[in-house]
């Protein structure tokens, strides 16, 4: 039960405490708690949800935690802090009041950055995610929007790249109702531009180094941005040597010190070289590499008529496809090499106005050519194997690379063959005579008639005119016979030479295979001709009977006219 101090204590605490609370409400400015208004307040309490805040109101507010988050989830006060908050709304009967510490840190940055948009000045922020159409910035507690077009000068490879970075930015617009903010890198980067343009069109001249970053590459060459104005580097600027894309030199982004070759300050139009800055390898090109020399170099690229090889940086000579081997008849230099083979060359011939190198790869070795002429002289009978066969003729190999060729027309003096074919094949070896070497055009032929006599130079002397021959029919044209006298020795009966008789079409008569008689009209050796008539024979036969005839008469005594008349019809009828 309570004493009656203790009554007393409690009653005098009551009274304590009323005037407390009394006090605090009549030091209470009514007019600081306008709704809209930013007031200031100390965190008492902080919970899983909310930050408790006290304003000198009847209550505290109670404002939700994600408000005093920082981008990466981390509390930013502690109890006891003292924090300015945003009126909300508040109930003076209740006594209950809602506040924002969000709203009141947005309205402040709202009032500055409408100070910097009024002044035109810069603002600084960090770029904390990328969203659709562009990125969100933090410009220190409001997030404003800058557009993916605003973000760079030129477009951004790695969008990605820029997240976590902060930049100066310049205000386009603000809608302080909606809190919405828009920004610009763009515009800042123009104007830092422009006026580094300026500065530069004032200080340029020919002859002049400067560094430069790589802008934009094209087939032609690079645009080097030399910071606020832009420069050609053409591709024939950029090596010595010969560029197929400026990618096999430089990439985006990168730094480089070229050389001012020309400067149109009225057109703003500046050329640049790269190989400017080292000494031209063509300089003392007679000297470094004289008629003749024997080198080293990389094969670069391939083209249908040659290999184009690198001697030096900057120096490429072209290998000719005829320049490639001794021997081989190359279609295409990939036959030989391919792009990065280390091949061994001679000079041929140097143009140091044109810049134009011609090497050569046979030339490394002797000519193999020149070897076969003083081997095999004409007349040499030489054994080689048969490697191809064709239609014309038989190639036989002579040495490596080498090949002769036997046409089909030097196999015999005598038979007609149709193709080679038919009497060889493939590896056997064959015994030949050397008719031509021809190492200007590489050309080595051989011939097996030549290993005997030719037939031919017998026939004259064989078959005078006025011979009588018997032969095989060989073939029947329209135009008369052909008969083998003996073995491959041909000769022609003209129509007009076969009967006493007009003949139209000897096929009607005569048949392959068929012997024949005839009279030798004429031989050549060099024509590879012999005439012959059976015309002629049968006249010859028909003169001989009558003679024969007349003397069996003579030495019958004689005989009527009738009986002669009838034995003359009678022979008449046995030749038709």
């Amino acid at each position: 039960m309570m004493s009656s101090n203790d009554m007393v204590n409690k009653n005098q605490d009551m009274e304590v405490n009323f005037e407390a609370e009394l006090e605090k409400y009549l030091n209470f400015d009514f007019d600081e708690f306008q709704e809209g208004s930013i007031i200031s307040g100390k965190v008492v309490k902080i919970t899983p949800e909310f930050v408790l805040v006290d304003v000198n109101y009847k209550s505290e507010g109670q404002i939700p935690v994600a408000e005093f988050m920082d981008v990466d989830g981390n509390l930013t006060v502690k109890e006891g802090d003292e924090v300015e908050v945003l009126l909300i709304r508040k109930n003076d009967v209740e006594g209950s009041i809602y506040l924002s510490y969000e709203r009141a840190r947005k309205a402040h940055v709202l009032d500055s950055l409408e100070q910097a948009f009024e002044k035109g000045e810069s603002v600084r922020g960090k770029i904390i995610k990328r969203i659709k159409g562009g990125y969100q910035v933090d410009l220190g507690g409001l997030i404003a929007f800058l557009p993916g077009s605003h973000v760079d000068l030129r477009p951004v490879p790695d969008m990605n790249a820029l997240v976590g970075q902060s930049f100066d930015f310049k205000i386009v617009k603000i809608n302080r109702r909606r809190s919405n903010v828009i920004v610009s890198r763009r515009i800042l980067l123009e104007e830092e531009r422009n006026q580094a343009k300026e500065k530069l069109l004032n200080t340029l001249s020919e002859g002049d180094l400067v560094k430069g970053k790589v802008k934009n590459i094209t087939d032609y060459g690079v645009f080097i941005d030399l910071g606020g104005l832009d420069g050609l580097l053409h591709i024939t600027d950029m090596s010595w040597k010969r560029l197929k894309h400026p990618k096999e030199m430089v990439s985006l982004g990168d730094e480089l010190e070229l050389k001012i070759l020309s400067f149109d300050k009225e057109e703003q139009k500046v050329s640049l070289g790269l190989k400017q800055l080292t000494p031209n390898p063509w300089e003392n090109i007679e000297e470094k590499y004289p008629l003749g020399t024997k080198l080293k170099g990389v094969v670069t690229s391939l083209t249908e008529y040659g290999a184009f090889v690198e001697l030096e940086d900057g120096v490429e000579g072209l290998v000719h496809v005829t320049e490639m081997s001794w021997t081989r008849k190359l279609k295409h230099p990939s036959q030989m090499v391919k792009e990065g083979d280390e091949v061994e060359v001679v000079v041929l011939d140097l143009d140091k106005e044109k810049k134009r190198l011609s090497l050569g790869m046979k030339q490394v070795y002797p000519n193999p050519w020149d070897i076969v002429a003083e081997k095999y002289p004409e007349g040499t009978i030489l054994e080689a194997p048969i490697k191809n066969i064709t239609e014309f003729g038989l190639f036989i190999g002579i040495e490596e690379g080498i090949d002769g060729l036997i046409h089909v027309s030097d196999l015999s003096w005598t038979k007609k063959i149709r193709h080679p074919g038919d009497l060889y094949k493939v590896g056997d070896v064959v015994r030949a005579k050397v008719l031509t070497v021809d190492k200007e055009n590489q050309k080595f032929t051989l011939g097996i008639k030549q290993l005997t006599e030719d037939p031919w130079l017998k026939v004259p002397e064989k078959y005078p005119s006025g011979t009588t021959i018997t032969g095989t029919v060989t073939n029947v044209t329209e135009f008369g016979l052909f008969v083998e006298v003996e073995e491959g020795i041909e000769g022609l009966v003209h129509v007009s030479e076969l009967s006493t008789k007009k003949v139209k079409d000897p096929r009607e008569i005569y048949k392959e295979g068929q012997q024949v008689t005839a009279k030798v009209l004429n031989a050549s050796a060099e024509e590879r001709r012999l005439g012959l008539s059976i015309k002629q024979w049968m006249e010859e036969e028909e003169k001989k009977r009558a003679e024969e005839l007349k003397k069996k008469n003579q030495n019958a005594g004689g005989s009527n006219l009738g009986e002669i008349l009838r034995q003359k019809l009678e022979e008449n009828e046995q030749k038709s």
